[in-house]
């Protein structure tokens, strides 16, 4: 009988943990004894916020990097398909979601091995949730391009997009060019087009808004300088 890969999410940022996870999903991740993350520090900073039934010391974390290959991915589900128990952690949020926890995912199915998903914080959804944008229809991108140049275009080419199929579209970038993402898609978009701006969702400093490109123009910027942010935006159609 196989155990399970429990997948396990974090927070989004500083936050009491009874605010973002239920209290089952707390109790199953301090219980278990070996876990795969990107970064092990993180994941212990996280194990000692929830709290765990053994010293932490005692817990196994295994490093998933870009240079994991399948193999070392087989050995870490090798006591799973034994009946040992593992959970999977992002750097924030839920994993395997934007998160290259997705191979670890995979790679448990082709061995038959039990995945299950605990409820937490995604800001992809919590976002969306909270735009007043459509919720039926979006797709979420990730990060733009860095050169200021292609990401302009490719936000044009988004846009288009969103105004055709009536579709959302998210995107992240790197807390400290936030500002400067925000200034380009007030530069690039349509006046009408509406943008919502995600901040430290599910965190003390959460902050949601929308408006009309246009409508943005006439406010102060908001400060996001070095805080997770989403950025949702819809065109009207043609």
């Amino acid at each position: 009988m196989s155990g399970t890969l429990h997948l396990i999410p974090v927070s989004l940022g500083e936050a009491a943990p009874e605010r973002w996870l239920p209290a089952e999903a707390r109790a199953l991740a301090g219980s278990l004894d070996t876990y795969v993350a990107e970064n092990a520090k993180t994941a212990r900073a996280f194990l000692k916020q929830i709290g765990t039934v053994r010293p932490l010391q005692e817990i196994t974390i295994h490093t998933l990097t870009p240079k994991t290959d399948t193999a070392q991915i087989q050995q870490w589900l090798a006591p799973v398909r034994q009946g040992r128990d593992l959970g999977l952690v992002s750097e924030a949020g839920c994993p395997a979601v934007a998160d290259p926890g997705a191979g670890i995912v995979a790679a448990a199915h082709r061995l038959g091995i039990t995945v299950r998903p605990w409820v937490g914080p995604s800001s992809i959804l919590l976002g969306l949730m909270a735009s007043g944008l459509d919720g039926q229809r979006f797709a979420f991108h990730g990060y733009a391009p860095v050169d200021p140049a292609e990401r302009a275009k490719q936000l044009r080419a988004w846009e288009q997009h969103s105004a055709r199929h009536h579709q959302t579209q998210l995107l992240i970038e790197t807390p400290y060019r936030n500002a400067a993402m925000f200034a380009t898609l007030l530069a690039t978009l349509r006046a009408d087009t509406r943008l919502c701006v995600a901040r430290s969702l599910t965190t003390g400093d959460e902050w949601v808004r929308t408006f009309s490109i246009a409508d943005w123009k006439t406010r102060p910027a908001p400060e996001l300088d070095k805080r997770p942010t989403l950025f949702l935006y819809l065109a009207q159609r043609p």
